[in-house]
């Protein structure tokens, strides 16, 4: 029987062969795809933060009014979205903004400066509303999804004009998460967001008010107020910071402490409050309108319970 095959009739084993260096490759880009890490990204709306927790807290939307500590709000959503999406890895924080002509205050630039946080401001006009934030936010959301950069999108806002910006990355297979803060009264949040995202999350009056600070010229310790000093330099703080983490590494064990290790640079919100407090009885000052202090104090804390490990 002759080996050659009739004209035009296929190579089999050709085939053959084709079909199992497909399989393989198949096999790796599954491979591949299951090893992959999922991705998430946190959308903040800083006006609609700041209108709310002050509503809640310092019962006044006036930023003026009140101190907000923005850098432990956006550890504290650090830490829940960490919770909840447990496999996955965070991206970055998004804190959408508005200034006049675009140009950081000195609060703004120092949220732009901490880590695994992107700033966009849109514009502030004269009666201190924010324009064009929406569309930064639909413009940064749509184009993650569709890049596929991210699985999950937690956005923390209210306004209805996000839904378009929801749609959209869903249309390109992004679930989205919304955040929302405890309403004093009613809602703070488009009916028609609601209906629109994949779940939805409100935090009340106990996870916000570690956050929400009245203006004052003085501290108050154990009830009785202090009078307001010069504040401390950075080196100071750091080394109050130091001397916490002392504290507690003789008062909590190394154990305990150690399972801090892997979240750096990032505390959980309440190890956070716990070291702002201890420090503030130490200073006898308040820390929370002071963000690059408050910076100084966790740098301090974690320099010394790195040493130790």
């Amino acid at each position: 029987m002759s080996d050659v095959l009739p004209a035009g009739q296929p190579d089999l084993v050709s085939i053959a062969v084709g079909i199992e260096r497909t399989n393989e490759l198949l096999q790796r880009v599954l491979a591949e795809v299951a090893t992959t890490p999922s991705t998430h990204a946190i959308f903040v709306d800083a006006g609609y933060v700041y209108a709310a927790a002050g509503r809640l807290v310092a019962g006044t939307e006036d930023r003026r009014a009140f101190e907000l500590d923005a850098e432990g709000l956006i550890e504290a959503f650090i830490d829940k979205a960490r919770t909840i999406f447990p496999d996955s890895r965070l991206l970055r924080v998004y804190w959408f903004d508005g200034a006049r002509r675009r140009i950081h205050t000195a609060e703004q630039q120092s949220i732009a400066e901490l880590p695994d946080v992107k700033v966009r401001l849109g514009n502030l006009n004269a009666n201190n509303q924010q324009k064009g934030v929406d569309s930064l936010i639909r413009s940064d959301l749509e184009s993650l999804a569709r890049h596929r950069a991210i699985g999950d999108a937690v956005l923390i806002g209210g306004d209805e004009d996000l839904v378009s910006a929801v749609e959209a990355a869903q249309g390109y297979g992004a679930r989205v998460h919304l955040w929302g803060i405890e309403a004093v009264e009613g809602r703070n949040q488009a009916e028609p967001l609601l209906w629109e995202v994949d779940s939805q999350r409100t935090f009340d009056l106990d996870f916000c008010k570690p956050y929400v600070t009245r203006r004052a010229t003085g501290y108050e310790l154990n009830g009785e107020p202090v009078p307001a000093g010069p504040a401390p330099s950075r080196d100071e703080v750091r080394f109050i910071g130091a001397q916490i983490a002392a504290q507690w590494l003789s008062a909590r064990g190394r154990e305990t402490l150690a399972e801090l290790l892997p979240g750096h640079p990032y505390l959980p919100g309440s190890v956070d409050q716990e070291l702002l407090i201890d420090a503030e009885g130490l200073l006898r000052l308040s820390l929370r309108a002071h963000a690059d202090l408050r910076r100084a104090l966790r740098d301090g804390f974690w320099e010394h319970l790195q040493a130790q490990y």
